[in-house]
């Protein structure tokens, strides 16, 4: 009989039967608050009904078109609505079905049109698993390990990351812009990078959100060198941080913007976008795919921008985000283990440490394991998966946020009390 992989390894043992907003539904019919999103990808909740009739309609007109063979309506409208949120600017698009997909379709058109054969990746960052996107992960070796030789020309420079190194934002940053000379000093001169990626703020790093000055740093770099800046928005984007994207808490123009996850609530989509100039500069031929642009995800993508829109949940996630994250330093302020808890908007991590300072994997996992058997539904991140993060659906509210500290705090006392 065949079994799914045994590498797999599930972070909570439920089997869910059905969603409903914040709320998955195992197969006992147990209710779990689900505040995981499926990693930041169910934005407007499980099932929102009007991604599901959207859906559904599609459904029965036109499942898939090639987009490279036929156009078709859904991706001409989700183009247009895109140009209502995108970054000024950013007029032209390529549309894949991952995040890893749309990095590495970043790091073509980067390389391609600059000519150039380096890029610079910042600590903590992930951007996949595919070769080239795991070549530029460094969050943690899991994701990279065992199947080397990888990419050649990814070298690494410091995030601002105050927690990871004892310091102050303002010493981080100066730091991680010092080490960012040194770096185009010594391993690739400025003439040979094509391009920075990073995140706005590390996801599979630690939920460690970066700083205006950090980003002005790396604008002022890129633009005296010729640099493409790519921000990767994979996690962030679609309302995640409180703004629409998670660059807009530092004024920052990117030069390159790849999204995915929360653009179309469950359904496999992902994008780049780019100035009309820069992309006229890919290679012919050099994008494409089987089921990028998928018109049943493109549809749901379009129903997930209304429900943004309409249920103003950027802004519900800029206040409940607040609320959540005062819930839970209000937890932390009572257990010396708990020494952080970081994040914008409703991307929110809680950090353990032990008694000497060191990441403690081994705590945070208890928890969030004792989080699930109590009915909520939480994931780790981090190098040591030390940090439990927070992650629910955009469309949460009040009530479920006070619902999901109350079992945190509980599930906390539980496993530190032991």
């Amino acid at each position: 009989m065949a079994e799914l992989s045994q590498i797999l390894k599930q972070a909570t043992g439920v089997v869910a039967a059905r969603g409903e907003g914040v709320y998955l539904y195992d197969e006992q019919d147990r209710r779990y608050l689900d505040f995981t999103a499926g990693i930041g990808v169910t934005s407007t909740g499980h099932c929102h009904p009007r991604v599901v009739e959207a859906a559904q309609q599609q459904v029965g007109k036109l499942i898939h078109a090639q987009y490279t063979t036929v156009m078709h309506r859904p991706l001409l409208t989700l183009v247009d609505r895109l140009s209502e949120v995108l970054p000024t600017g950013l007029d032209r698009m390529f549309f894949a079905n991952s995040g890893s997909e749309a990095i590495e379709a970043a790091l073509r058109l980067t390389r391609q049109a600059t000519r150039r054969p380096n890029v610079i990746v910042f600590h903590g960052g992930f951007h996949g698993r595919t070769v080239a996107a795991a070549s530029m992960t460094t969050s943690g070796t899991k994701f990279k390990g065992g199947f080397s030789p990888l990419m050649s020309g990814v070298h690494v420079s410091p995030f601002p990351d105050p927690g990871y190194f004892g310091w102050s934002v303002e010493e981080s940053t100066d730091f991680a812009l010092k080490q960012l000379d040194y770096v185009l000093q010594t391993l690739s001169q400025p003439e040979e990078t094509a391009a920075f990626f990073v995140e706005p703020v590390l996801g599979e790093g630690g939920y460690v959100p970066g700083n205006t000055r950090f980003f002005a740093g790396l604008r002022e770099r890129a633009d005296r060198y010729g640099i493409q800046l790519v921000l990767d928005e994979v996690q962030t984007g679609f309302g995640r941080t409180g703004k629409f994207w998670g660059e807009d808490h530092f004024d920052v123009r990117p030069d390159v913007l790849v999204t995915a996850k929360g653009l179309a609530s469950g359904f496999p989509l992902s994008g780049i976008a780019a100035s009309d100039e820069l992309m006229e500069k890919a290679w012919p031929g050099s994008q494409g795919g089987t089921y990028g642009a998928n018109a049943v995800a493109c549809a749901a993508a379009l129903a997930t921008l209304d429900v943004i829109e309409d249920e103003k949940l950027v802004q519900n996630s800029a206040d409940r985000g607040e609320e959540l994250r005062g819930a839970l330093a209000s937890v932390a302020s009572g257990h010396d283990q708990i020494t952080d808890v970081r994040g914008l908007g409703l991307m929110i991590g809680n950090e353990f440490r032990d008694a000497d300072g060191n990441p403690d994997g081994a705590t945070a996992g208890a928890v969030q394991q004792e989080a699930a058997k109590r009915g909520l539904l939480l994931l780790t991140c981090g190098a040591w998966s030390q940090v439990v993060r927070f992650i629910p659906a955009l469309v949460v509210n009040s009530e479920q946020v006070d619902e999901a500290a109350s079992i945190w705090s509980d599930a906390v006392q539980a496993v530190l009390a032991r």
